[in-house]
């Protein structure tokens, strides 16, 4: 293990596209490292949707301490905003006992918020949410066309499915008369932290086996009976169920999608969200790219030697 204070302050942040290895990588890190892991995943942060968020395991927790995972209830909504906010209370933490942070996951917009802020944006119009949401419910696919037509650049980067993000583009364009792309290109951003963004890529093909593999695992590991239980609890509205996988099995229990299909619509949804991932990190400011955990490893551990 490298000591604390041969080390500069410097947080690594693994991330990467959904089956790209981050977990094993991060955690083979973090023990070398003695560091502590925040989670950068809006799936995780939210207890029970496990199975389908690919938490790490309660023994990888074991391992290392894991922070903004389980954070809140399936029914609570949350932003970057607070991401950032939570993520900066969890590193102090981290640091104020001497250890070293790792970010580890795949949302992009929460680690640029991290890393440097986000525009000041206008606060949340409830009413105007829900006429939004009963369009969509009445409309399946309206939400998506919507923002085509006032902000193809973030409808490019939202998925039809995703309500929550959906919903908050248009409320955004809707309040300010600004497209949220243009809100975040003219946002002038100014470093929170001094982060290394260490970008984990596999080749396409890679990728594309690793996420089939994930998810015959994830439909192994109860996807289905999970999914079914958060609706009884929670009901069908929770903004997780819309995310890829959750969506599909959704469509599964309310009778829209045959058993038989149910496999390759999350690969398919799955590989459309990855591809979306890529293009975002590698626009990320700084972010060095790794084909494998291998090199990834051995850049972090060169870094940090004194």
């Amino acid at each position: 293990m490298i000591p604390y204070a041969a080390v500069s302050e410097t947080i690594f942040a693994i991330v990467g596209p959904t089956a790209s290895g981050k977990t094993a990588c991060a955690l083979t890190v973090a023990e070398q490292l003695g560091a502590e892991i925040v989670s950068c995943d809006s799936m995780q942060l939210y207890r029970e949707f496990d199975v389908g968020a690919a938490k790490p395991s309660a023994e990888e927790r074991a391992r290392v301490r894991h922070h903004l995972v389980d954070l809140l209830p399936p029914d609570q909504t949350y932003s970057a905003a607070r991401y950032a906010d939570d993520a900066d209370r969890a590193i102090a933490d981290i640091r104020a006992r001497h250890k070293r942070v790792l970010i580890v996951g795949g949302t992009g917009l929460y680690l640029r918020a991290l890393r440097f802020g986000l525009f000041a944006a206008p606060p949340r119009d409830d009413e105007l949410r829900q006429r939004l949401l009963a369009e969509e419910a009445a409309e399946p696919g309206c939400l998506h066309r919507k923002l085509r037509e006032v902000d193809p650049p973030a409808a490019t980067r939202i998925a039809p499915a995703d309500l929550v993000r959906l919903v908050r583009a248009l409320e955004v364009h809707a309040l300010t008369g600004v497209p949220l792309s243009q809100h975040h290109a003219e946002h002038r951003p100014a470093p929170r932290h001094p982060v290394e963004v260490m970008l984990l890529d596999p080749p396409r093909d890679t990728l594309d086996s690793r996420i089939a593999s994930r998810v015959d695992v994830m439909l192994a590991g109860g996807l289905v009976d999970e999914t079914r239980r958060i609706r009884a609890q929670w009901g069908h509205d929770v903004s997780g169920l819309s995310s890829v996988g959750y969506a599909e099995v959704s469509l599964l229990l309310d009778g829209k999608l045959a058993a038989s299909e149910l496999p390759t619509a999350i690969v398919r949804s799955t590989r459309r969200y990855a591809r979306r991932q890529r293009t975002w990190f590698k626009k990320e400011a700084g972010a060095r790219r790794f084909a494998n955990a291998t090199d990834l490893t051995r850049a972090i551990d060169a870094a940090c030697r004194p």
